[in-house]
């Protein structure tokens, strides 16, 4: 790469650092940087999940006060996306380059229609509960649907990974969590835990380009430290104004890039 893309690298993992803190979707903006510089996609994916991940790190510190009363998610959060990550970057390398390509705008779609609409998608006994109601964040587990589904999306996210903090937090609305920053503290422990999984097995598969991954983890651990900020003077309808925006923004890109434009 070039001077010149190698500081459009960095630009783009700042920015989705910060990104990623609030929404997810940060690979809308590194992705396609990599690709611009002739990365085969596959590597290009594996460089991106490895070069994000630490980003997780430097927002979970920013959202320590919002996770105080919620560290019994933690562990099960990490757990799922040990075992899913890794089965998700397994299918990865067995995937043929053309078939991954085509594949993408239709799970990112997917993954905003489904945050989109996630109050019709909760029970009504979670509909009809005052929004100040958590009570199952006192000391209870994910119930076994949620943390199924939490798999799929550990699997998906080790397998490409844009849109996963998108169907996170989906997957928090459906257990009746209203708060977004909390919400928002408990995506990064899980997305960044399943792309610190996920590149690990890149890595050992030699998938991962080193020098660009370091590059990128210091452009998106200083956005993702400087965003929690942001966001929490953003307030939550606005940040979640922004998910579904950054949801439709990547569907679209990516339908055209894989699909109308080769």
């Amino acid at each position: 790469m070039t001077m010149l893309q190698l500081g459009l690298v960095f630009v783009a993992s700042f920015v989705a650092g910060g990104v990623n803190s609030v929404a997810g979707g940060g690979t809308l903006l590194t992705f396609p940087v990599l690709l611009s510089g002739g990365i085969d996609s596959i590597v290009a994916n594996a460089t991106n999940s490895a070069g994000l991940a630490p980003g997780a790190l430097a927002s979970f510190l920013g959202y320590r006060k919002e996770l105080g009363g919620l560290r019994h998610l933690m562990l099960p959060l990490a757990l799922i996306a040990l075992v899913g990550a890794t089965i998700g970057a397994l299918l990865l390398l067995a995937t043929p380059t053309r078939i991954f390509d085509r594949l993408i705008p239709f799970l990112i779609l997917a993954a905003t229609l489904l945050f989109a609409f996630q109050d019709k998608l909760k029970p009504s006994s979670l509909r009809s509960a005052p929004p100040s109601s958590q009570s199952w964040e006192e000391g209870k587990k994910f119930p076994l649907p949620i943390a199924l589904f939490l798999l799929g999306v550990a699997v998906y996210g080790g397998y490409f990974g844009a849109g996963i903090g998108i169907l996170t937090l989906a997957a928090l609305g459906m257990l009746g969590m209203t708060e977004i920053h909390k919400m928002n503290g408990l995506k990064t422990v899980f997305t960044g835990g399943l792309n610190v999984v996920a590149s690990v097995v890149l890595m050992i598969s030699h998938k991962v380009d080193l020098k660009l991954a370091a590059l990128m983890t210091i452009g998106a651990m200083l956005g993702g430290w400087l965003a929690v900020g942001v966001a929490r003077k953003l307030g939550a309808g606005n940040v979640r104004k922004l998910v579904i925006a950054i949801g439709v923004m990547l569907s679209v890109q990516t339908l055209l890039r894989y699909w109308v434009l080769t």
